[in-house]
């Protein structure tokens, strides 16, 4: 995590008088989708996402891109059908998002030319998450430390307790248009390739609950498995059950309105000369 945020610090710290370099303000709505939600898309769920970057133009067509965003993700098997099925577990679960993102964007039209451009990006990036729920009086907990799934006992040796701080590969797409020479605005769809299937506190089977509460404690096996909040007559999953899909990896995504500011002194898109928004190049004498 330490060399990505880094090059993001060094990234930043570009002078903020060059011509070519912007600042981007992200606003709109963030998913995920993993166990307790099986559909790559939904926006049922949607929680808040906001994130604030900079960028700078290597060319009209290329740009480098650094950002900073918060995204709230949450999940529930009482919405979706096909996980309220895996033994009606009645899980749920939500967890602030905090990343740090640095990607290489291409332009496939010249904005200061056009107008507008449709563009995709691609890159690197580190998060923070902390999956939580509440209990029957609406107190919050936190989940990893009560390795729900046996993680950290020995009679599990295959089960690690997870890291909340992970690696991503962020990519999307999006559309943006000048409104002046230094003002653009765009719609953006961000995805996110996890390597870790716990970023909703569910992957693999269930521990045995008799074990996992004299490890643990009474909570973790109460989080382990809910379905007795909506079926007093459940039966708790014998140990070894499945209890997730290891196999798929979560992801979380965000849908954005983004603004980007020129901080440059000359004409929008970088600033070079001789170029209008809306137009051809201009004669420079």
């Amino acid at each position: 995590m330490k060399p990505l945020l880094v090059l993001l610090l060094t990234f930043f710290s570009l002078n903020l008088y060059s011509q070519s370099l912007r600042l981007d303000l992200y606003g709109g709505i963030a998913n995920y989708q993993g166990d307790l939600q099986n559909k790559r898309f939904d926006l049922d769920q949607s929680k808040p996402a906001v994130g604030l970057g900079l960028s700078y133009e290597l060319t009209n067509k290329f740009t480098v891109r650094g950002a900073a965003n918060y995204l709230l993700i949450s999940g529930t098997d009482a919405t979706d059908e096909t996980a309220k099925n895996v033994s009606y577990r009645n899980l749920r679960f939500k967890s602030s998002v905090l990343e740090a993102q640095l990607a290489l964007e291409y332009n496939f039209l010249d904005i200061e030319e056009r107008g507008f451009s449709p563009y995709v990006f691609g890159g690197i990036a580190v998060f923070h998450f902390n999956p939580y729920s509440k209990d029957t009086a609406g107190n919050k907990v936190f989940l990893r430390t009560l390795g729900t799934e046996g993680q950290g006992l020995l009679r599990y040796p295959e089960k690690d307790l997870y890291s909340n701080n992970q690696f991503a590969i962020p990519f999307g797409g999006g559309v943006k248009l000048a409104l002046t020479d230094k003002l653009q605005v765009g719609v953006e769809v961000g995805l996110r390739k996890l390597f870790t299937d716990y970023l909703d506190d569910v992957s693999g089977s269930y521990a045995d609950s008799g074990f996992l509460a004299a490890a643990r404690g009474a909570q973790a096996a109460a989080f382990a498995y809910r379905g007795f909040e909506i079926n007093p007559n459940a039966v708790y999953p014998a140990e070894g059950i499945v209890r997730g899909n290891p196999k798929n990896k979560d992801w979380y995504y965000n849908t954005v309105l983004k603004v980007s500011y020129s901080l440059g002194r000359g004409s929008g898109g970088g600033g070079k000369p001789g170029r209008r928004k809306l137009g051809c190049p201009t004669n420079v004498y």
